[in-house]
């Protein structure tokens, strides 16, 4: 078994280490540990860590050390206010001017007005509900995601929507209404497994139905023992990462040969990053990036006769 049997580019997070929501996930490692773990698994690509340097030039070195290809970093937006829209697109054009010093062609974004994410400073710290948006809300929306994807293009990068566990883009008629109003030119999907599934969708209709606008891909598994009972007992975000409600792909109950069937079918050939986003003292992060990694190339192997 090869890896080139992967048509993609098979990356990880460094979030299976570090935590962004839980921020006591892993909160002892140093970035050279995990981007020394990242190298040795044999990954090539991996998105930017909180642990990470925020000096591009020293970035840039400690990414050349351990040879790996950042492909992206998430970005926060709040264009459902149209108050924030000059300050939000001004921010956007900073993160776009960094990530190209990187080469990277996408660039992660996801709305946060409305949130239950701990990101929204007119919400509390433990929601348990989405604030929907009005339909001035989703105007305004779009317009400034339209914005930025044009910021994007100006630095050879796409705008590719994170459609996120906890946000007002999650189900599936927010992720048809955002694909229907948006720009297909200038507002590509991050198709997102273990989001996508949390939200609602089955993973392998929504990647069929929008797969001529996915252009970034993270591979995350859920287990549904968890999901339900944050279903039942209104968990928040952070409640659900803690409980282990995400896992790595192979650990969890979704149906990835079916993805991967699609995926090979069209050629897919962009990135597609492991996600597993659980406390790794819990579950350790080599470990469970090895089995995923294991398992992804089993599948593959299988997809390929």
């Amino acid at each position: 078994m090869t890896e080139s049997l992967i048509p993609f580019n098979l990356g990880i997070h460094p979030i299976n280490w570090v935590g962004e929501d839980v921020l006591e996930h892993g909160d002892f490692y140093t970035y050279e540990q995990v981007m020394e773990e990242i190298s040795t698994l044999g990954f090539k690509g991996t998105e930017v860590s909180r642990k990470f340097p925020k000096d591009p030039v020293e970035l840039k070195k400690a990414l050349d050390k351990y040879g790996l290809q950042l492909t992206t970093q998430w970005k926060s937006v709040y264009f459902s206010d149209p108050a924030r829209h000059e300050s939000e697109l001004k921010a956007y054009r900073e993160h776009a001017e960094f990530l190209s010093k990187f080469g990277c062609k996408v660039i992660s974004t996801a709305e946060i007005g409305g949130s239950m994410l701990n990101q929204d400073p007119t919400r509390g710290q433990d929601e348990t509900e989405v604030r929907q948006l009005d339909e001035d809300g989703w105007k305004y929306m779009v317009e400034g995601l339209n914005k930025a994807g044009e910021i994007a293009n100006e630095y050879g990068m796409s705008l590719v929507y994170h459609h996120h566990a906890g946000t007002v883009v999650e189900k599936p008629e927010e992720i048809q209404r955002l694909m229907e109003m948006s720009d297909p030119n200038l507002v590509s999907l991050l198709y997102d497994t273990g989001h996508g599934y949390y939200g609602g969708n089955d993973p392998v209709e929504l990647l069929e139905k929008y797969y001529d606008r996915v252009q970034y891909i993270h591979l995350k598994d859920i287990r549904q023992k968890v999901l339900d009972s944050a279903r039942a007992e209104k968990y928040t975000i952070k409640q659900c990462i803690s409980k282990g409600m995400f896992t790595v792909p192979g650990d969890g109950c979704l149906d990835f040969e079916s993805v991967f069937e699609i995926l090979k079918k069209h050629d897919y050939n962009g990135w597609a990053l492991i996600e597993g986003e659980q406390d790794p003292l819990k579950c350790n992060p080599y470990e469970y990036a090895k089995k995923s990694k294991d398992y992804i190339e089993s599948l593959f192997k299988k997809v390929a006769k």
